[in-house]
């Protein structure tokens, strides 16, 4: 049985190593070592993942709930301030409170145990649920060594802070596994949950790349037998991603002449899954929702006994059926309460935009033209909505198609080349995403206590992008503006729920809230180690939908602030 400690003694080389040759394959080395459920478990949580991506119900634990229980095991409430000048991060603090303990146990926990004690602790609901999960959590920490609570508390809240990305754990599995990485990047894209990957490489019949059909060959089995049974396909793809472009022009010198342009609808992405004994529909960040989104269900069902994964998105309509804000959809979100009369109060109202797989095969290697005419033939028997689209024959044609899409209140347009591939997961070169607002989404990883009208209130937010590069996130700017009154309020207490530090009138949190942010332009800033900051820059709505780990990248924004005409200093 694979020992905690090890994976914490493990994660502590991986913090002092600059290399990422060097961390990957220290990360290979020690998974090579384990069985495949143990291996699960550790790339899992070397990402600083809890739980399985698309986990049904999330821990619930805040930061400041993990810091509250470690001060308190080490006796050490009244020194919270100090322990967090003196530590580099959150993990050292809970590291340097739980040593001031009188006696530390003997390193006895187990990689098995650690994360069914998380899974377990996600699983408690219902009436006294957040004191139950607490003892729980309470329990665990105590039989931890101090190093151990450090790293545990990193995967608690995300943020592991030693240069283990989820792109180099593909790598690092690849490595393991002896395979070539855009074969396991593929398999990756895929699968979903690095996890799940890294128990599949290290099963003996592992049924992945040596399959029929290569690195899709696990994938195409699971889909021809859920098909045949009538069933449908019980793991979820993760969606396909866009690049920004700048403007219409962009999409010919990126795309050449073969691409369709649609509206962009301002709604959350949802992926159907269709077959004869019923529908699934899954969110963005690859949780079923079916429950909250019953006229969805009934829309996908007109599909017929028929099994099909389609891609789409759903928008929220007023009483006429007109398209609402982004932030109308997200209240039927997950929702499973009084969902009927949320239904009448917000109805929804689903369009489809692409065909990932249709009676157990999937369709994701197809060029985008066969999959849309597919779709779009599937639609016509059922009445399913698609997006208003074009194949422009010049830029003309394609700009006066993004103004009237302008015009009729979208946010701008998507440029889909047409003879490129769905791939799962990934910011593909074949998608454009085209707004008419300079738009970026970020992660809040601070906030300050507001003043004057704002007072009480955190309403100045730390807004950060990731860094492909090295991993974790890099600040590019600050914003007060954008939000209702209502929402500072809300804000505040969501973001006091991921508290990990306090300092000088700033809360730092766990890196979880996504937010669209508009700015003017970008400007080169010491302020800053990105280099880059943003100018003028205002909240335009709350991403709820999508997690931290598909947050724009550091790279994206220079390459923005390069093809800007005019530089700011």
């Amino acid at each position: 049985m694979a020992s905690f400690h090890d994976f914490a003694e493990l994660c502590q080389s991986l913090s002092q190593t600059s290399s990422r040759l060097q961390i990957a394959a220290l990360a290979a080395d020690f998974l090579a070592g384990l069985e495949p459920n143990e291996a699960a478990v550790a790339a899992r949580f070397m990402v600083g993942r809890a739980l399985e991506q698309g986990a049904a119900k999330p821990l619930n634990i805040s930061g400041r709930a993990v810091w509250k229980i470690a001060a308190e095991l080490g006796g050490s409430e009244d020194q919270g301030e100090e322990i967090f000048a003196a530590a580099a991060d959150f993990g050292e603090a809970v590291e340097m409170a739980m040593r001031m303990r009188r006696e530390e146990p003997a390193p006895t926990l187990t990689l098995d145990e650690v994360a069914r004690t998380f899974a377990e602790i996600a699983e408690v609901e219902g009436r006294n649920a957040r004191p139950r999960k607490l003892a729980m959590l309470r329990e665990l920490l105590a039989r931890m060594t101090a190093l151990e609570a450090k790293y545990a508390a990193k995967v608690l809240i995300g943020e592991m802070r030693h240069g283990m990305s989820e792109g180099l754990m593909v790598e690092a599995l690849a490595k393991m596994a002896g395979r070539p990485t855009e074969e396991v990047r593929r398999m990756h894209m895929l699968e979903g949950d690095v996890g799940r990957l890294a128990r599949a490489l290290r099963a003996p019949a592992a049924p992945c790349a040596g399959a029929p059909g290569g690195a899709l060959g696990a994938a195409r089995a699971e889909m021809a037998a859920a098909a045949a049974a009538g069933v449908a396909a019980a793991r979820p793809l993760r969606p396909m991603l866009a690049q920004p472009a700048r403007e219409v022009a962009d999409a010919f010198a990126i795309l050449g002449r073969r691409f369709a342009l649609e509206h962009k609808l301002d709604g959350a992405r949802v992926q159907i899954h269709r077959a004869p004994d019923g529908v699934r529909i899954f969110s963005r960040r690859l949780n079923e929702i079916t429950a909250s989104l019953p006229e969805v269900a009934e829309a996908a069902a007109r599909l017929g006994a028929r099994h099909a994964i389609l891609d789409g998105e759903v928008i929220a309509v007023d009483a006429c059926g007109r398209p609402l804000a982004f932030q109308e959809v997200m209240r039927r979100f997950g929702r499973v309460r009084e969902v009927e009369r949320l239904r009448t109060e917000q109805p929804v109202r689903l369009f489809v935009f692409d065909l990932m797989a249709r009676d157990g095969e999937l369709w994701i290697d197809r060029p985008y033209q066969e999959r849309y005419a597919e779709l779009a033939r599937m639609a016509a028997e059922t009445g399913l909505s698609l997006a208003a689209r074009i194949v422009p024959a010049n830029l003309a044609e394609a700009e006066r198609f993004y103004a009237e899409a302008i015009a009729a209140g979208y946010e701008g347009v998507m440029a889909k080349a047409l003879d490129s591939r769905y791939t799962p997961g990934a910011r593909g070169r074949g998608w454009l995403k085209i707004k008419h607002a300079r738009t970026l989404d970020l992660v809040i990883v601070a906030a300050d206590w507001g003043y004057g009208r704002r007072h009480g209130w955190l309403s100045n937010y730390h807004l950060a992008a990731r860094d492909g590069e090295r991993g974790g996130l890099v600040e590019v700017g600050k914003t007060f503006k954008g939000l209702t009154d209502e929402q500072f309020e809300e804000m505040t207490a969501r973001l006091l729920a991921l508290k990990t530090d306090e300092a000088h009138g700033t809360v730092f949190v766990r890196p979880e809230i996504v937010v669209e942010v508009a700015y003017s332009d970008l400007q080169r800033s010491p302020q800053y180690a990105g280099g880059i900051a943003l100018r003028f820059a205002r909240i335009v709505r709350i991403r709820d939908d999508k997690p931290a780990a598909e947050a724009d990248t550091l790279a994206a924004i220079a390459a923005a602030y390069e093809r800007q005409l005019v530089k700011p200093l």
